[in-house]
């Protein structure tokens, strides 16, 4: 990576020296492993699993986990040996996929929305419109709108020289403060990034509110309240992880300049990076009864091999 700067080492503030902060956080970051790990797995191996939506949700813990590992790691080893020290090299590649992992996130966000619609609006058709290939070119797709959205962030943050300080005061490499610590003029780039920001975040949310305005009319034309209850019951989950997901991040990039503090955006941040992570396999594990059989039947099985 070029530098055109003296500077080869950041120090990151953190967010306090509390060593029951760092319990907490280790906990967490445990429960986001084990959680995502599980429903990986449990979504590949169960029989009853192998369906598109349960595909998309495989792969939506795996973004998860990705996510978690590139963000809390380093913070992690930060509070447990004091050493706040990352180097240059080190602060760009966590920029450079942290970045493209959370983006690709809400684009699966937007398919898991259209495949709910298909499996509501479209039942009879269903196994057709989402077949495998169908499946794996919506996968596809989202992986590289959500690399294409650091493209130009990263060609021109690479640019950006460091002159006097270089303390970042958050406990991960975020954009907005780099760029407050940057001599370099910031307008276009804090341009760039609101524009791929809430290019991505608009794009997304509008294929979502566009099918759940088709699911909400279908389900309140059908003619049984329990088909109407059960129809909701299979959105319930992916409508909470939206909300989750797209609040904490318009309140984290959607704003005027990047100049602006940075402190209640660091507690945010710990929202996206480690307690929504953990929060999301709950809300869809809890929430699913296939999932909670498919834990009950891995369950029974293992006591059974253990009993012989």
């Amino acid at each position: 990576m070029r530098n055109h700067t003296g500077i080869t080492l950041f120090i990151l503030r953190g967010l306090a020296d509390d060593p029951q902060l760092k319990v907490l956080l280790f906990i967490f970051l445990f429960l986001t492993y084990m959680l995502n790990l599980t429903i990986i797995i449990f979504t590949w191996v169960d029989p009853h699993l192998k369906t598109p939506m349960y595909f998309f949700l495989r792969n939506f813990s795996f973004l998860e986990l990705s996510f978690t590992i590139v963000c809390i790691p380093r913070f992690l080893y930060n509070i447990s040996t004091g050493d706040y020290i990352v180097t240059y090299n080190a602060c760009f590649t966590q920029l450079f996929f942290g970045i493209p992992f959370g983006a690709s996130e809400f684009f699966l966000l937007a398919a898991m929305s259209y495949d709910r619609y298909v499996a509501i609006c479209k039942p009879l058709h269903y196994t057709t419109v989402m077949n495998n290939r169908v499946c794996n070119q919506l996968l596809l797709g989202c992986w590289l709108c959500g690399l294409m959205t650091i493209v130009p962030i990263f060609g021109m943050g690479l640019e950006l020289e460091f002159c006097d300080s270089n303390i970042i005061n958050h406990f991960l490499c975020e954009p907005s403060p780099l760029l407050q610590i940057t001599c370099s003029a910031t307008q276009v780039l804090e341009r760039i990034i609101l524009a791929s920001t809430g290019l991505t975040l608009i794009m997304t949310l509008v294929l979502v509110v566009l099918s759940y305005a088709y699911i909400i009319r279908t389900i309140l034309r059908l003619p049984s309240a329990q088909q109407r209850k059960r129809a909701f019951s299979t959105c319930s989950s992916h409508m909470i992880v939206i909300s989750i997901s797209y609040g904490s991040c318009i309140f984290i990039y959607v704003k005027p300049s990047a100049k602006e503090a940075v402190a209640l955006n660091k507690v945010v941040s710990v929202l996206a990076t480690s307690v929504a992570p953990v929060m999301n396999p709950f809300i869809y594990t809890l929430r699913n009864k296939q999932v909670i059989q498919a834990f009950r039947d891995t369950f029974k099985r293992i006591v059974l091999i253990s009993k012989l």
